[in-house]
């Protein structure tokens, strides 16, 4: 079998005036690029800040086109356990099988409406994944459609179908240079803003812009990234390993 192993870590931290720099959390990834084309996201997220603390196992799958196949979510809040999920995409519908402490089991199945960017997985290498394989040789700005597990913002419910419309914008290209070496990287930022990008919405509450610096190549790997507003919270590559 041919196939393409990418891992690596990114570290979270905070740059709110009284905690600037202060560790608030991590997530390790890896991508398998099978050579049929289809990807594979496998990666575990920890928030540590604000409480309580959200840590997060995630399965996604691909096809050779990059539209989902299917996602599997493990949530835990507070150190309890919050929810589990699946969740596939036929080409047509989404469907959900879902249990947590809060909702009991649910079975959910919607038409999906079309095109569709992917599945929001809330882990911040999935976010500049997504923004890797759009076209980008026709416009700076983009409406992305994605179907989420949870519309919150650190992505702390229990997995249910929630449909998001995000504004994302192309920036041009910049050297970045973070712990885990010097890239060359394509600069994103994802707004939440309908006067910037017109139709955007569904999360819970507005999202504050959301810069994102991705590596210039097919890989598409998240070099790092920040958002602003109330969150002021930053990401950094720290490891790779091709």
């Amino acid at each position: 079998m041919k196939h393409r192993i990418i891992e690596g870590r990114l570290e979270y931290t905070s740059r709110k005036p009284s905690m600037e720099g202060k560790n608030r959390g991590f997530e390790s990834f890896m991508f398998t690029h099978h050579g049929d084309g289809k990807v594979i996201m496998r990666a575990h997220c920890e928030i540590y800040e604000p409480d309580p603390m959200v840590m997060r196992d995630i399965v996604y799958a691909m096809d050779e086109h990059k539209q989902p196949m299917n996602l599997h979510v493990h949530l835990t809040v507070g150190d309890e356990f919050m929810g589990s999920g699946w969740m596939r995409f036929d080409g047509e519908h989404i469907e959900c099988e879902s249990f947590g402490p809060s909702i009991g089991r649910l079975s959910e199945k919607v038409r999906a409406e079309l095109p569709m960017a992917g599945f929001g997985t809330h882990p911040i290498v999935s976010d500049g994944y997504m923004l890797s394989y759009q076209d980008w040789e026709t416009t700076d700005k983009r409406l992305l459609n994605c179907y989420l597990p949870s519309p919150d913002h650190r992505g702390a419910t229990p997995p249910q179908i929630a449909q998001v419309k995000i504004g994302a914008l192309y920036l041009g290209r910049e050297e970045v240079t973070v712990a885990a070496g010097t890239f060359q990287c394509r600069h994103f930022q994802f707004t939440d803003d309908p006067s910037i990008v017109p139709g955007t919405g569904g999360m819970a509450g507005e999202h504050p812009p959301y810069d994102v610096w991705i590596t210039d190549d097919e890989d598409g790997i998240f070099v790092q990234g920040g958002v602003g507003g109330y969150m002021m919270t930053w990401y950094e590559l720290v490891e790779l390993r091709r």
